[in-house]
């Protein structure tokens, strides 16, 4: 027997062959990263905390000379303490350019400062004792030609490390393209060898991938008897997936066989003994089988309504369980649309007086004269969405009925102002059996199948039914029907959208 080779093994083998020819441009990369590391740092570390360093002693030149006019007219003891204060200050910054590689400058930048602090004695001790011609005389000739002698060492520090950061700048910029370039170089080389691997690897896994989603697509479509193009004898997880499908697919079409014959076998044997109770009911209720007091008939009243309502739910069950197998044909004729609005409008307009509810039909805009719809089937889904929302919106309340068309379909929309639907349970309310949390406002309970059948009925005609809804202010169920409905269609082709009112 061939080993078994898995989709895991196969993309660990492609990633891992992938890994390893992006490791050549990155090995490039890296070394070429780690000369530009050097050159940058050494910019960062030495040269940008140069610059800093002469931009302060720059500042504070200027401030030796603002406080070297103080002394002068000003003879307070703070300023000579302020000038002492910054020559201690530019002389440490000055031997603190010799460690960024800028000696002579330091020397240079220091003896300047050197001669000032020597003079600004002399300068404060003549200007305190009121002889200013002496200290006007030292300032003059001593301090301010040595203020002015370290400004010009300062800019031409600043210009030698401007000549300096120029060419480690340069050094980087060609150490940048030639990084640049030999990852290009690896990684053109690394790309192409690693899109073949995953082309390889892609074909040998998307295509059965895509074979599957249509297979599955099929089954949802109800087409049991789809093949896919997988061998169940692959060696892989495919292969194993494919044997699973048809396995799936046959006892999917032999429950569909049983769910037509259990169809078939409810419509026989719920009916009749319905029929024959419902029967029975109406020649005691007449007195065929003797007298009955009034007690009595009160109780076959009972039985009779429950009765009538299993009657009604086991025609539903039958009507949904038809189409959702395939058996829910449409009667299509045509029908003129006017009328078909008039009766149902005139068939509900006693219930809006009897609870008083402002009930109406609207048309807006042009209608088409004449629909290709099964006119029962389309009436009983408007008939059950506007039974509902009779039920579920009180006295002087509204219901309408909204109609207009539009690029061949006509749209109808059904907008009452009743309790509304909780936003959580609206993506349910089409499910089978499903009731929202709003049946105590309602004034009977329902089954939960009516949204149900009126949504295999409306997308059976090739339509769209969707629900939008806020709580306390109303619900809008809106249908669109194209003119021409295409005939006989399985109740799986579209999902009700929910939603809620802007």
């Amino acid at each position: 027997m061939a080993p078994r080779v898995t989709i895991r093994s196969k993309l660990a083998l492609g990633l891992f062959a992938i890994a390893a020819v992006l490791l050549l441009p990155l090995a490039i990369t890296l070394q070429s990263l780690e000369r530009l590391h050097d050159t940058t740092a050494l910019l960062q570390r030495r040269d940008v905390a140069a610059s800093l360093l002469l931009n302060r002693m720059r500042s504070g030149a200027d401030e030796l000379g603002r406080l070297d006019l103080a002394l002068l007219f000003v003879h307070k003891p703070e300023n000579r303490a302020a000038m002492d204060s910054q020559l201690t200050v530019l002389a440490l910054n000055a031997d603190s350019l010799r460690h960024l590689d800028m000696a002579d400058a330091s020397r240079k930048i220091g003896d300047a400062i050197a001669r000032i602090g020597a003079y600004v004695t002399d300068e404060y001790t003549a200007a305190a004792a009121g002889r200013n011609a002496d200290a006007d005389s030292i300032s003059s000739h001593h301090i301010l030609p040595a203020i002015n002698a370290a400004e010009r060492e300062l800019t031409t520090a600043e210009h030698d490390l401007r000549d300096r950061s120029s060419r480690l700048v340069a050094a980087a910029t060609e150490e940048t393209s030639a990084a640049r370039n030999a990852a290009a170089v690896g990684l053109g080389v690394a790309a192409t060898l690693a899109l073949i691997i995953a082309i390889v690897l892609w074909r040998s896994i998307s295509r059965p991938v895509r074979d599957l989603e249509k297979g599955m697509a099929a089954v949802a479509d109800g087409n049991f008897g789809y093949r896919l193009r997988i061998a169940p004898q692959r060696r892989d997880e495919f292969g194993r997936l494919a044997e699973s499908f048809q396995s799936m697919a046959s006892q999917l079409a032999q429950l569909d066989r049983l769910k037509a014959e259990f169809i078939s076998i409810a419509s026989h044997e719920l009916k009749t003994p319905i029929n024959v109770i419902l029967g029975y009911l109406q020649l005691i209720d007449e007195g065929v089988y003797g007298t009955i007091s009034p007690k009595l008939r009160e109780t076959l009243r009972t039985i009779d309504t429950q009765t009538r309502a299993l009657a009604r739910l086991v025609h539903q069950l039958l009507d949904i369980s038809r189409f959702e197998a395939g058996g829910g044909k449409l009667d299509l004729r045509p029908t003129a649309l006017d009328q078909f609005l008039q009766e149902l409008e005139d068939t509900f307009r006693v219930l809006a007086m009897q609870r008083s509810i402002d009930f109406r039909v609207e048309r807006l805009g042009a209608l088409p004269a004449e629909v290709l719809w099964d006119p029962d089937r389309v009436s009983e889904v408007l008939g059950n969405l506007l039974s509902n929302a009779f039920k579920f919106t009180d006295r002087n309340g509204s219901v309408e009925l909204l109609a207009d068309a539009s690029d061949g379909q006509v749209h109808l929309s059904i907008r009452d102002t009743g309790a509304g639907i909780p936003p959580q349970q609206l993506p349910h309310i089409f499910e089978k059996f499903y009731q929202a949390d709003n049946q105590g406002s309602a004034t009977h309970a329902g089954t939960g199948l009516g949204l149900a059948i009126a949504r295999q009925i409306v997308v059976a005609h090739g339509g769209q039914i969707s629900v939008e809804s806020s709580l306390g202010m109303g619900t809008t169920f809106h249908i669109t029907l194209p003119v021409r409905a295409g005939g006989r269609l399985r109740g799986h082709a579209l999902t009700p959208s929910v939603g809620v009112p802007a």
